[in-house]
Formats: structure tokens, sequence, C-alpha cells
């Protein structure tokens, strides 16, 4: 049967059909609203599939030798990489190694679709799949880990003519055609996607349909990190004025009056370690510094330091408290590359930097260790839900709800 309906429909045909069939499996109906999101066109000249993280484009050739799972796997495989907005998100790994960064991405969508579908084979990695990235080695890890797991063994494997004896990516990533959208249309389009996969879930939930432990991911609560970050800073920084008796009032010291006396205790200083990497813009950076210099007037430290970091700090900025107007006009500088926070409280304990409190901005793509904080930590990580700091608190924020 599946054989008599391939030969009497188009590629065009067939592909509608796989994206009929994912919408009404059960597994997969909250995807509905994303497979809805962009365009979707077969082509002559797609050796196998593409996105830009927002439009599909399917091979002719590709696609006709492919049986009905084989492309309901191809389709879900595209827009895991939209839900999941690898071509912004992950930019500055192509950067580093365009090659590693394609093949990290699909092992991470391809290890969750085997998972989904290992029990009724709704979609497979077969046939002309079979040659794509999956591997178990990567299981339950992030893009970042699998990036900096597969450039270890790249580098590890020689240089010129040895063998980089590792699967290829069975369809093609559009990395420059994904940054040629504004910043504006990225946004709109990551509210775009979170919205309709949150119609979808309540959709499927009133139906009774089963979960998605992909979707599931992307459909965390979401937290306001404004009274996050400033419930953490007037909890941990609060100063504020007590008495105390250590030190006698002298007003009533010649009445033979013993009464306290009023002492100021002020917030020393508030660190905020910031990653210089390419994809925490200017933009993300001005309104967190912004809302920051905001809870600073409940607060008010002494002084606020602005530690600028990727392998090694490269730039300390220090604000007193009548300078602090001038903190969100402070500018981020170029990264040397690499991310490696550790340098941070390193660089702290080398110039006898004792604060009260330190907030690390990021994108949680980090080298190395999360380092050792003699003080209270917030980690605000960008757009990048699958990390969570192993030290301190984390909050995610996503750049859209900046």
């Amino acid at each position: 049967m599946n054989l008599l309906i391939k030969q009497n429909l188009t590629v065009e045909q067939r592909l509608q059909k796989a994206v009929s069939d994912i919408m009404m499996n059960d597994k997969y109906i909250a995807l509905a609203g994303l497979l809805a999101i962009g365009g979707r066109s077969v082509r002559d000249d797609i050796p196998t599939a593409c996105t830009n993280g927002r439009d599909e484009k399917y091979g002719r050739w590709f696609c006709d030798g492919l049986n009905d799972p084989e492309l309901r796997f191809l389709v879900l495989h595209e827009n895991y990489h939209k839900l999941a907005r690898h071509l912004h998100i992950y930019h500055h790994l192509y950067k580093i190694d365009p090659e590693v960064a394609n093949m990290a991405c699909d092992f991470w969508i391809n290890d969750k679709l085997v998972e989904e579908n290992k029990d009724d084979k709704f979609a497979t990695m077969t046939g002309g799949l079979a040659m794509g990235c999956y591997d178990e080695e990567y299981k339950d890890m992030s893009v970042t880990e699998i990036f900096n797991a597969l450039l270890k063994k790249k580098k590890q494997g020689g240089g010129q003519g040895d063998p980089w004896d590792f699967p290829k990516p069975f369809d093609i990533h559009e990395w420059e055609d994904a940054q040629e959208l504004s910043t504006e249309e990225q946004e709109e389009l990551a509210r775009d996607i979170d919205d309709v996969i949150r119609q979808g879930d309540i959709v499927a939930g009133k139906m009774g349909s089963g979960g998605n432990r992909t979707l599931e991911e992307f459909l965390q609560p979401q937290v306001n990190w404004r009274e996050v970050m400033r419930e953490f800073i007037t909890d941990t920084c609060s100063g504020g004025d007590f008495s105390t008796y250590n030190k006698p009032n002298r007003r009533y010291l010649h009445l033979d009056i013993i009464m306290p006396s009023g002492v100021s205790e002020r917030v020393e200083e508030l660190v905020l370690g910031v990653d210089t990497s390419g994809s925490i813009g200017q933009p993300q950076l001005t309104t967190f510094l912004s809302e920051v210099r905001g809870i600073c007037d409940t607060v008010k430290p002494s002084r606020v330091r602005i530690l600028y970091w990727d392998t090694q700090v490269c730039r300390d900025e220090v604000y007193e408290m009548d300078e602090l107007d001038k903190l969100v006009q402070s500018t981020k500088p170029e990264g040397g590359g690499g991310t490696e926070v550790e340098c941070v409280p390193r660089y702290m304990a080398e110039h006898g930097i004792k604060p009260q409190a330190t907030i690390i901005f990021t994108d949680g793509y980090l080298g190395g260790s999360w380092g050792q904080w003699n003080c209270p930590t917030l980690w605000v990580i960008l757009d990048n839900k699958s990390t969570t700091a192993k030290v301190g608190k984390t909050l995610h924020v996503e750049s859209a709800n900046l």
C-alpha cells in the first residue's frame, strides 16, 4: 500500500501528506502550529534538504527515494532545527567550525527523534537517512557539549590526510541565510515559535495526547527575570540602617542614659561578570545593565564593578555610587575567543575584590569549570535552556523577553 501511494503521488503531495501525518500523530499534535511557520518547497537544485531556521527546502530526487516513515523523519528533523532555533542560537559555534556545528545540531536532533519513535516506527532514520549523525554516545547531551566532544575528536584525529571518520549531516544548514534575518525578525520568529508550541500543548492536552520530552524542554514556565534578579540582589545585598548598643549614642551619655546608635550598613560592592562572546549583543547588555541600575536605587551599593571576560578578564570597570547613571553606557569589548568563566573568581581573588554578590551574564556555552565562588552568585543565562549552572542560582532568559 505504501509503495502504491508513493507511485501515485508527486513529491510535493507526499511531502504534504507527511506534514498532515505528523499533525495527526499523538506525539506531535502540539507541533501543528510550528509546521505552519515559514515556507516549505520542493526544489530540483537541493541535494537533500535544508533550512534557514524558518523556511524549509526539500530536494526532489532525495525525497523521492525515501519511504513514508523516512520522509516524516526528515520533516521532523528540519522542524526540530526551527523549534530549537539552532541556526540563530548556535551561530557562534558555526564560526568556530562549520562542519562540527552542523554535526552537533544533527546528533542532538536525531537522538531525540530515534528515541521518540523507537516503539511505533512512525518516523525512521533508515534508507537514505541512515548515513546521518546518530550515536548513543551523545545521548542527553546539549548541542554545545556534543560540539566540544566532536571538536576534540576531530583535533585528535590529526591534520591533513587523516580520516575524519564520522557520519555527516543528511541535510544542509543555511547559517548565513539565517543571519540575514534582522534582529526584529529573529525575535518575532522566536515569539511565534514559543506561542504556537504553547497553544499546541494546550490543544494536545485537551485531546488527551501523549507527552513529548523534547517539547517539554521548551515549555518550561516563563519567569519574570527582572523580578528574580531584583529579589536576588535585594536579598543578598540589601543594606540599611540598624541600631546597636555596641556604640552608645553620645547624645544621651551626659544624662547617664545608654541608647543605641544608628549604624549604616551599606552594600560595598556588586560585581557583574559579562561574557564577551558574540551571542550576547549590545542591546541585550544595555537592557541587563539598565535593570541592574534600577535595582541599585533600592540597595544603594557603594560601587558596581563590571568584569568583561572570555578566557581572562579583559576589562575592569568600576562605577561609584554617584556614577551609576553611566553604568548603562558601558559597551562590550570584542571577545578574544573561548569562554572560561573560572577566570572571573580567579581575577577577583588576585585583586582582593570581595563583593557581597556576583551576577554572571552569559550564554552558558563554557569551556573549563564553573569556578570557585566565595559569594552568592546568580547566573543569568541567555537563550540556552539546556545549560544550568553547577554553582549558585540559575536564571534562564530569552532574548525575546528582554
